[in-house]
């Protein structure tokens, strides 16, 4: 699974990301909307993440998180001209009587939410490994949805992940850990600010199927 990941000089693997949820526009005075090419792509670069934790036990999250990608990207394709936002996709594809996009995107959103919630476990108890901050957040977002047979998967997941240490030396060209967590610490606000903004969406009464 792991990938050799090339930073510019001086760089870090924010630099290497095709789209940073930094570069994602959010537009306030229309509802939050969150635009789908942007978005997914964003998405898609932070599966990068799971090469740097490592381990074979991470292709399952991360193949679960581009299958949801995948989902709603397809519906993008289906109907582009309904689809110019997340929110207008998912309003779209359900007036339309379907909902595998929908879906897609509401477990999309738990497998962000699982990540940032991680990262931003660690940087808040700078005395945990790794594994306790995804264990944790693993509990709190994906867990309570997960099946008895999907649940050891991703507790294995949680089991494999590197020291602090190495991870945030990986992160970095110069393995600079101070920078890394400036660096992240941008990208989790931006992360957090969109998988908030559609948790809410998706709790609303006319998201349903």
């Amino acid at each position: 699974m792991a990938t050799l990941v090339s930073f510019p000089p001086g760089g870090t693997w924010f630099d290497t990301l095709k789209k940073s949820f930094i570069g994602v526009p959010v537009d306030a005075a229309n509802g939050n909307a969150i635009p789908t090419t942007d978005f997914l792509q964003a998405a898609e670069s932070l599966t990068t993440l799971f090469d740097l934790l490592g381990s074979i036990a991470f292709t399952p999250v991360k193949n679960d998180i581009l299958g949801n990608i995948k989902k709603v990207h397809d519906r993008q394709l289906t109907s582009p001209s309904d689809s110019s936002t997340i929110q207008s996709l998912v309003l779209n594809e359900l007036k339309a009587k379907k909902h595998n996009a929908t879906e897609g995107l509401l477990w999309l959103v738990r497998g962000l939410d699982f990540t940032a919630q991680a990262l931003r476990h660690n940087q808040s108890h700078p005395q945990d490994e790794l594994s306790t901050s995804f264990r944790t957040a693993y509990t709190s977002t994906l867990k309570p949805h997960h099946s008895f047979l999907v649940k050891p998967i991703f507790s294995a997941a949680m089991s494999a992940t590197p020291y602090k240490k190495d991870f945030y030396a990986k992160m970095s060209a110069s393995e600079d850990e101070g920078k890394v967590k400036v660096e992240m610490g941008k990208w989790l606000d931006a992360l957090e600010n969109q998988v908030g903004i559609l948790k809410e969406f998706m709790g609303r009464k006319e998201v349903k199927w």
